[in-house]
């Protein structure tokens, strides 16, 4: 890969030097078992060549999605989009966007065996060539979409400032973006940022997540939520002689398209969950300490009543009260993950 032309070298190296999962050289991109069981299952009916060409570092696929419009970015063989296509039924849609005409050849070879394998009177998922930085010009509008997944994809821009604020533009006013990719525990080297295998195996564009949340507040959004993280390991001796000094992890985060303060505070509210989500029957996790058990009244803070309220999660959900009165920064904060990600001056929640 040159330095003068990354966009070439990623679609080469998904197009032509990775021919399965099998042949890369990291556990960024994770195999089925980082899938929910409930997932795992609806993995059974995607056509197998889809998942052998399939590449990704988690499972960014949340739950409450029946009806809605999704769209993937940088969908790849398709994998994670025809399982959206079961979870979001027949009345939902789905939409795929990817670089790389290689990927897209498996995808939309299959459109018609899921179809039918899922009964579908007509289809639901579509896939348009492009690039995740200008959504626009896919012909997706302002405030169109329900919900942003993307697996392992966006660390591979070299303008993630514009494919977030692109993302940001598609979504619907309490619309959701969910997405796993991979995050460093520092700047990678500009020396390594160009590398053609570590550009591929997601590491020399990795996020390093202080830069990702300043880029979140930017654009309006100072209050994204983990959900998970997974360190990841480099399995290949010559790629970790290159950059075993950074410590990388899969990270799956979710952010809403609201209104939402910089920083938790308090008045008084209470969630209580009814238990009504699919495949979640006795608890729903917002994120990594937020997990509301059916049934269970739990605090929350302003921004975490919001989320649920003026999000989809609305009808699984009674807040109590409001917030009419203020008692002070909420008194709560996010488990230690060794710096990495690290909410010391966004909300603490």
């Amino acid at each position: 890969m040159t330095e003068h032309n990354p966009t070439e070298a990623i679609q080469s190296y998904y197009g032509q030097t990775l021919q399965s999962s099998e042949d890369l050289k990291t556990s960024a991109c994770c195999t089925l078992t980082a899938m929910p069981k409930h997932l795992q299952v609806l993995l059974a009916d995607v056509h197998p060549e889809v998942s052998e060409r399939f590449y990704g570092c988690g499972s960014p696929l949340p739950p409450a999605l029946t009806g809605c419009t999704v769209l993937d970015l940088g969908c790849g063989s398709g994998r994670d989009c025809y399982v959206l296509s079961r979870l979001v039924g027949e009345q939902g849609r789905v939409i795929g966007v990817d670089m790389t005409a290689g990927q897209l050849v498996v995808a939309t070879a299959h459109l018609d065996w899921h179809q039918q394998r899922y009964g579908y009177a007509q289809g639901n998922v579509e896939f348009r060539l492009g690039h995740i930085e200008d959504l626009a010009a896919l012909g997706i509008a302002d405030n169109s979409i329900d919900v942003v997944v993307s697996n392992c994809v966006i660390n591979l821009s070299a303008d993630k400032p514009k494919v977030l604020a692109e993302i940001f533009r598609v979504l619907k006013p309490g619309g959701e973006l969910y997405f796993s990719d991979v995050y460093a525990d520092r700047r990678i080297p500009d020396a390594l940022r160009h590398d053609p295998v570590l550009l591929g195996e997601c590491l020399a564009g990795a996020w390093y997540w202080e830069d990702f949340r300043r880029m979140m507040q930017a654009l309006g959004c100072p209050d994204m939520r983990v959900v998970s993280a997974t360190p990841i390991t480099l399995d290949d001796d010559e790629v970790a002689d290159k950059i075993g000094m950074v410590n990388f992890r899969s990270v799956t985060v979710r952010a809403f398209k609201l209104p939402l303060e910089d920083r938790c505070e308090d008045f008084g509210q209470i969630a209580v969950y009814h238990g009504a989500i699919p495949n979640h029957i006795h608890a729903f996790a917002l994120d990594d300490h937020h997990l509301f058990e059916t049934g269970k009244p739990l605090r929350v803070c302003g921004n975490t009543a919001d989320m649920l309220a003026l999000s989809r999660y609305s009808p699984y959900f009674t807040l109590i009260g409001n917030k009419t009165t203020h008692f002070g920064l909420f008194d709560c904060s996010p488990p230690n993950l060794s710096g990495l990600p690290s909410n010391t001056v966004a909300a603490c929640c």
